[in-house]
């Protein structure tokens, strides 16, 4: 499966000039809502990542996915896992558990997101679960932005990723785009500005 010519069909693999989350910047942009508008392709995306989490025997009870942003790729992946859906919510900067979901002791959760560039969201939602006594068993995403080390790659982790290395990380593509401190940006050094396009902007 080609990932990186499905972004660009839905026209989900964006260049410009972006400022990142991290803060930030890079020329090149994911946007996966507009691929996962497509149910089709939402459910084809999931059912892949979801071969490659049985095919690497790890059990899963339960998929959380941080809101809003993985909400829509951890449910399809619950879907082809046969397994719950639920999602974590921001409360002062943390992630919680809301809208009468619970967690049994020892629940086998796999965190999940649409894209994940450092895992701090996935940190986050995976501190939430072992909280309440859950037990993070892997980490997914459609796409890995480049920064953390996936199952399967040859990519290097940086030292940005704040996944833990105990933990194993699934995604179907890396996505390793150049990314510049502001102050180092050379497109910010020709004028031109930075746009937010992300679900935080």
């Amino acid at each position: 499966m080609d990932i990186e010519a499905i972004y660009k069909e839905a026209d989900a693999l964006l260049e410009g000039h972006f400022l990142l989350a991290s803060g930030k910047h890079s020329n090149r942009y994911l946007q996966s809502a507009k691929v996962l508008e497509n149910p089709a392709t939402a459910a084809k995306l999931a059912d892949a990542l979801a071969e490659i989490i049985r095919k690497a025997k790890i059990e899963v009870d339960t998929v959380c996915a941080p809101a809003i942003g993985g909400i829509i790729a951890g449910y399809e992946l619950a879907r082809a896992l046969g397994v719950r859906s639920i999602f974590v919510e921001k409360d002062d900067g943390n992630m919680i558990l809301r809208r009468g979901f619970s967690i049994e002791k020892g629940e086998k959760v796999l965190i999940c997101e649409d894209i994940i560039t450092t895992g701090g969201s996935a940190l986050k939602a995976s501190q939430a679960i072992e909280a309440l006594g859950g037990k993070v068993v892997a980490f997914a995403a459609l796409a890995n932005r480049g920064f953390c080390h996936r199952e399967g790659s040859t990519l290097p982790q940086k030292e940005e990723c704040r996944l833990p290395e105990n933990v194993p990380f699934f995604a179907l593509e890396d996505f390793d785009f150049d990314v510049y401190a502001p102050e180092s940006c050379p497109m910010c050094r020709e004028g031109s500005k930075a746009v937010k396009p992300g679900s935080k902007g």
